[in-house]
C-alpha cells in the first residue's frame, strides 16, 4: 500500500486532501461504486432514502463496529462525472468531491476532502487511502484490504501526510 495523496489550499485557509486513482473500468462502473448503494457497500458503507430529494443517509460498514448513519447532502449530482457531497457529525463537518474521467477504457478518480485543519491531514489521508485501496479492489472483483492492514500500514502512512503538511508549512 503506497501514499498517492497530495495536499492543495482551499480559499478560505483550510487544507484538502486529494487522492487520485485510476480503475481498469468504464467510468459508469466506477460511478455505480461510488453512488449505488449495493456497490458502496462492497468497500464503504450502504444508503438509504431517495437522493432526489437532495441527502441520504449513509451507514458506514467497513470499519467493524456499529456507526450511526449520517445525513450527506448531495451538493452536486452529475453522473457519472462529478459528485459533490456534504456531512455534518461526531467526527465534524466533511465535504468530499469525486470527479471522474474515461480515457480509452481506464476511469480516472480524483477524490478530495475539503476543508481539513492541517493537523488532522495525517489522520484523514490514510483513513482515504484505505478506502480507496478497498474501492480499488471492489472495482476489479477482489477483497479489499483489512482492517488489520490499515493498522499495519497506519504508522507510516500517517508519518507520509504529516510530512507533506510539513513540506507545505516551510
Amino acid at each position: 500500500m503506497t501514499t498517492t495523496g497530495a495536499l492543495t489550499s482551499d480559499p478560505d485557509g483550510g487544507t484538502t486532501v486529494v487522492l487520485t486513482r485510476r480503475f481498469p473500468a468504464p467510468v459508469e462502473d466506477v460511478w455505480a461504486s461510488i453512488t449505488e448503494s449495493d456497490r458502496l457497500a462492497r468497500w464503504f458503507g450502504t444508503w438509504t432514502g431517495d437522493p432526489a430529494d437532495g441527502s441520504v443517509m449513509v451507514t458506514m460498514n467497513a470499519e467493524g463496529e456499529a456507526v450511526p448513519a449520517s445525513c450527506y447532502a448531495i451538493d452536486v449530482c452529475e453522473p457519472p462525472h462529478r459528485l459533490v457531497v456534504r456531512t455534518v457529525d461526531d467526527t465534524g463537518s466533511w465535504t468530499l468531491s469525486a470527479e471522474l474521467s474515461e480515457d480509452d477504457g481506464t476511469t480516472t478518480l480524483v477524490f478530495a476532502q475539503h476543508g481539513i485543519e492541517p493537523e488532522l491531514v495525517p489522520d484523514v489521508g490514510p483513513g482515504w487511502e484505505w478506502y480507496l485501496d478497498r474501492l480499488d479492489a471492489a472495482v476489479v472483483g477482489r477483497s479489499g484490504p483489512s482492517l488489520d492492514d490499515f493498522e499495519r500500514e497506519l504508522p507510516s502512512r500517517r508519518a507520509a501526510y504529516a510530512a507533506l503538511v510539513a513540506e507545505r508549512r516551510a
